[in-house]
């Protein structure tokens, strides 16, 4: 699968059903028969994140161990909604509930009833802001549950363009690639719009760690627009390399090379550095990575803020990755991992 080109690329759209693993079966209780549930997880973007809004490709991958389930019912009342941020009629949601009441009614709509009334019960436990994909799992999970509780199931096309929907409520001009990875059940691979799948070649575990401070991606697409004005060849010489970085990662990926996707990991951590779009506590948490003997370590998304991915060797690994991480002032880290395939 493969991902798009603008600043909401950083954000990030793909094929398969909406499916998380870990917990998620406890997030809403057990459904009732006939009710439509849907499932989605949270994304990272392992490589290619700012080169990837000129035009360059990314490589993102599902998050498994965090996901957002939702449950849609038939009611004979209005509406409603249930979650951890609102609880009340579907017209009288908050407008940070924007996203959401789009994925339902948008879904409606689709599905030939848009006056359907439906009480629609949401559990997330990705966190916003963060840059792991919480706004396009959450619409994932909703339209997949909605178009279920009307007898309808959606293809991939029909579940992105719904999703897609929400997210311009969310950002405004989305790129597609969370749309694609949060629905994903491996590494994606995303230039200018169009997605493919990565092949594994041995196993992958990754940690991704949240630094406490929220991602700022609009001021850090703002800063390497602005270094791209003023020093162009500094500007060129980076995104050049993280392109490079990116090829160099998916073959490395395919070849079941740790070593080098984990060099290209913190190659691409320091080209990140040089366009301004790191962040002390972001550096801390990758050297504490590394300290802890990850292959690599590198911010994720869009910068100033928001996570850290790190490449460890083995589950265990991880387990430990993660302890060090929390210890370095991480206030939550996921593990996910990737089988060969």
């Amino acid at each position: 699968m493969t991902p798009k080109t603008d600043a909401s690329a950083l954000r990030g759209d793909a094929p398969p059903q909406p499916r998380a693993t870990g917990t998620v079966d406890a997030l809403v209780g057990d459904p009732e028969p006939g009710n439509g549930i849907g499932e989605a997880t949270g994304k990272a973007i392992l490589i290619g994140e700012h080169s990837v809004v000129y035009g360059h490709p990314a490589i993102a991958l599902p998050i498994t161990s965090i996901a957002a389930r939702a449950e849609a019912a038939a009611t004979s009342r209005a509406s409603r909604i249930d979650s951890e941020l609102f609880h009340g009629p579907l017209d009288a949601a908050p407008a940070r509930l924007l996203p959401t009441v789009t994925a339902v009614r948008t879904a409606l709509a689709s599905a030939g009833a848009p006056d359907a009334r439906l009480h629609v019960r949401i559990h997330s436990d990705i966190p916003s802001e963060r840059g792991v994909g919480s706004s396009a799992a959450v619409a994932a999970a909703v339209v997949t549950a909605v178009s279920g509780a009307l007898g309808r199931d959606l293809d991939p096309d029909e579940r992105f363009a719904l999703i897609q929907d929400a997210e311009r409520a969310a950002h405004g001009a989305p790129s597609g690639l969370d749309a694609r990875a949060v629905c994903a059940p491996g590494p994606i691979w995303f230039r200018r719009g169009s997605v493919e799948p990565i092949t594994v070649g041995t196993a992958l575990h990754f940690v991704v760690a949240d630094s406490g401070v929220r991602g700022r991606t609009r001021e850090a697409v703002g800063a390497v627009r602005s270094l791209r004005e003023s020093s162009p060849e500094v500007f060129d010489r980076a995104v050049g390399a993280l392109a490079e970085l990116t090829a160099q990662a998916r073959a490395d990926i395919s070849h079941g090379d740790l070593d080098g996707l984990g060099s290209a990991m913190d190659a691409a951590h320091r080209h990140l550095g040089t366009l301004g779009v790191g962040d002390p506590a972001l550096d801390h948490l990758a050297a504490a990575a590394r300290a802890a003997g990850a292959a690599g370590a590198k911010l994720t998304g869009g910068g100033r803020g928001g996570c850290v991915i790190a490449l460890a060797h083995d589950p265990e690994h991880a387990a430990t990755v993660v302890r060090r991480m929390r210890t370095a002032g991480a206030p939550a880290a996921w593990t996910t991992h990737m089988e060969v395939a």
